[in-house]
């Protein structure tokens, strides 16, 4: 039998715990618990996510800041009837339900925000510039931009869709699943030559 302490004792990747993912304002005000129908799962899927994903990130541009991460089915749901920008459960596009599907429709996803670069995008530094660092560095799925401190959205799948899209401008798709960036590799590495040294194992 798991407890919310132990659960939030368990050790998910190299930087990160379970605890910094159960936090969850929609929870928190409506005094609603955020606790995994399938713990286990839960682990699994997120190990697979932080340390494929958010560890690379932290030890490039240091401390990655978790807006939102995991939700419960039902805290979720709660969401999205109560229309707090939660999508519906069967949505495939919803990322922080970790315990659902199993082999390759599994999915871990969270909104983060990277000080270092939120910083630079508040004097006006083009997001995409990033995006397209993620794109040749990191083997994401999914990756959802918002205005705000260039919060994104940031996505795990067994099989990566590697779609980036935008809620900034240029708003919309900047690449679609499958596609090749409109952008070649030595046009994307200007825009990123000022970044840190990549730590982590570079996307082939």
């Amino acid at each position: 039998m798991w407890s919310l302490e132990t659960l939030g004792r368990v050790r998910l990747s190299r930087h990160f715990f379970m605890r910094e993912f159960l936090y969850s304002e929609i929870g928190n005000f409506h005094e609603k618990q955020n606790l995994p129908d399938n713990p286990d799962l839960v682990i699994e899927t997120g190990r697979a996510f932080c340390q494929t994903l958010l560890d690379p990130l932290e030890e490039t541009f240091g401390r990655v800041a978790v807006r939102s991460g995991y939700r419960s089915p039902s805290l979720n749901r709660f969401g999205n009837e109560n229309r707090l920008n939660c999508a519906r459960n069967d949505n495939p596009l919803e990322c922080h339900i970790w315990d659902r599907g199993e082999g390759d429709d599994r999915i871990a996803g969270a909104s983060i925000v990277i000080p270092w670069f939120a910083d630079q995008y508040d004097e006006g530094r083009d997001w995409r510039d990033l995006a397209w660092w993620m794109h040749d560095h990191l083997d994401y799925s999914e990756i959802w931009f918002f205005p705000k401190l260039c919060a994104f959205n940031l996505v795990w799948r067994p099989t990566p869709h590697r779609r980036i899209d935008s809620y900034i401008a240029p708003r919309g798709c900047l690449l679609r699943a499958g596609a090749e960036p409109d952008e070649d590799l030595s046009t994307r590495r200007a825009r990123y030559a000022d970044f840190p040294v990549f730590r982590g194992v570079t996307h082939p």
